[in-house]
């Protein structure tokens, strides 16, 4: 979860801040975050799914529950600090950023899905070098939609800095991710709308590129992985930048990408494949691979520079003949007027 400002966020007042229900982040066990404020000890601690001893391991909680169903589940604070720390506990609706990071709605921001569903302990005092156990319950509403339901849940800590000669408040936060899948009818769904543009490039002698964007959206209920590719020239090209790794997709999800195709030449109307992988993700992680989606994307690619090459060839040749019979004429014009001239000396010697 990414350390989120109350209302700005203040340089000066924070040594670190580290997002920590980032899906990459939480891949690693130990996400951590450390705060600071002028002239105090550094505030260091963890949040980490756990048992009812201690931290079990995992990266984040996945349940699968039936609506009216309660779950109890708990959650491990540790303060790696030098003072004691009371952090703040909440709970709220979870979502992927545009570059595929999990993170959960801002303070001042209200839950209308799964972060409603956690009931925990407002606050949770920690000894310095100690952690503690958090037990937290996911009631299930009665009407609750079949499929996938996102939420995250986190401890907090509110630090002092100045801004511009005012002081502020900052929230800072670490956490992990509830998923919870609720019993019904499965229906996964992705759309894909894509669309393309032809980078020209103005070295007659060199192919230009393609620009393939598409939109992607989870039109379904349930959680989908899904990879992006094309081909072109017998070679499979996937997705560049942060998109190059599957992403997920939560229901209601929305995604805006690209794909670069190098090495294209301008053909005219080109065709190129969008080709999007996808697969279902379980509750215990695994994938349940589907039917990629495919569609064709039609380009527009115009020869210019092989076209004005062209043309300026074809008028270097119009002026060579033309230069070429200005010349022949010219040269029968006096050929003409030699003869003439020899019948006019011919004719006086008579």
């Amino acid at each position: 979860m990414e350390t989120l400002p109350r209302r700005v966020r203040v340089g000066s007042a924070l040594v670190a801040l580290l997002a920590a229900l980032g899906a990459g982040i939480l891949s690693a066990p130990g996400a951590w975050a450390s705060v600071s404020a002028e002239g105090e000890a550094p505030v260091t601690w963890s949040v980490r799914p756990a048992d009812a001893a201690a931290a079990d391991g995992r990266s984040w909680v996945e349940q699968e529950a039936e609506p009216g169903s309660v779950a109890t589940e708990h959650l491990a604070v540790r303060n790696l600090g030098e003072t004691d720390v009371t952090f703040a506990v909440t709970a709220a609706d979870g979502y992927f950023t545009p570059a595929g990071r999990f993170t959960m709605l801002a303070s001042d921001r209200e839950s209308v899905d799964a972060g409603t569903w956690i009931d925990v302990a407002p606050t949770i005092a920690v000894a310095a070098g100690q952690t503690a156990i958090v037990p937290f319950t996911i009631t299930v509403p009665m009407d609750a939609t079949p499929g996938d339901h996102a939420a995250g849940i986190a401890a907090s800590i509110f630090s002092e800095g100045t801004d511009a000669g005012a002081k502020v408040a900052v929230e800072s936060r670490v956490g992990f991710r509830v998923m919870v899948r609720v019993d019904g009818e499965v229906q996964p769904s992705l759309g894909v709308e894509g669309s393309g543009a032809y980078l020209t490039a103005w070295n007659p002698l060199a192919p230009g590129d393609v620009v393939l964007a598409y939109d992607l959206e989870n039109s379904g209920n349930v959680r989908l992985e899904v990879a992006t590719g094309t081909e072109w020239g017998g070679a499979a090209i996937a997705d560049d930048g942060e998109g190059a790794a599957p992403t997920e997709l939560l229901p209601g999800d929305r995604r805006t990408a690209q794909l670069r195709v190098p090495d294209v030449w301008p053909l005219g109307l080109i065709a190129l494949p969008l080709v999007v992988e996808q697969s279902i993700v379980m509750p215990d992680g695994t994938l349940l691979r589907m039917d990629a989606v495919e569609q064709t994307v039609w380009i527009w690619a115009i020869p210019w520079p092989q076209l004005v090459c062209v043309v300026a060839l074809g008028l270097v040749a119009l002026g060579l003949l033309w230069g070429r019979r200005r010349r022949a004429a010219e040269l029968e014009r006096l050929v003409a007027d030699a003869r003439a001239q020899g019948r006019r000396e011919a004719q006086r010697g008579m």
